[in-house]
């Protein structure tokens, strides 16, 4: 797909924030998970799958879009559940004690 040189920094500052969105959420996925290595405790181990989640989700419409050719509106769709299931996880974890 060809981006209209009007968009160009739009769609540039987009790649640039998913990039950032995917380096961080990956760290605080790394670093509850390693947390949960260390405890055992199993809502840490939730949490960090919950976060793992919702860094995937963040970064997945765009991905499938540009790089398999999936329909734009079904990668939201596709992302926005990765997301809602994080979130579901990341609560179940914070009532799990």
């Amino acid at each position: 797909m060809w981006i209209s040189a009007a968009a160009m920094p739009t769609a540039i500052a987009l790649a640039v924030v998913k990039t950032l969105v995917l380096i961080v959420g990956g760290v605080i996925t790394f670093f509850a998970y390693k947390a949960y290595r260390r405890t055992r405790q199993p809502a840490l181990g939730y949490l960090s799958l919950g976060f793992g989640l919702v860094t995937l989700g963040l970064v997945l419409a765009g991905m499938l879009y540009e790089i398999l050719g999936v329909p734009l509106m079904t990668g939201i769709l596709l992302e926005s559940l990765l997301v809602l299931a994080g979130f579901f996880v990341i609560a179940y974890s914070l009532y799990v004690t």
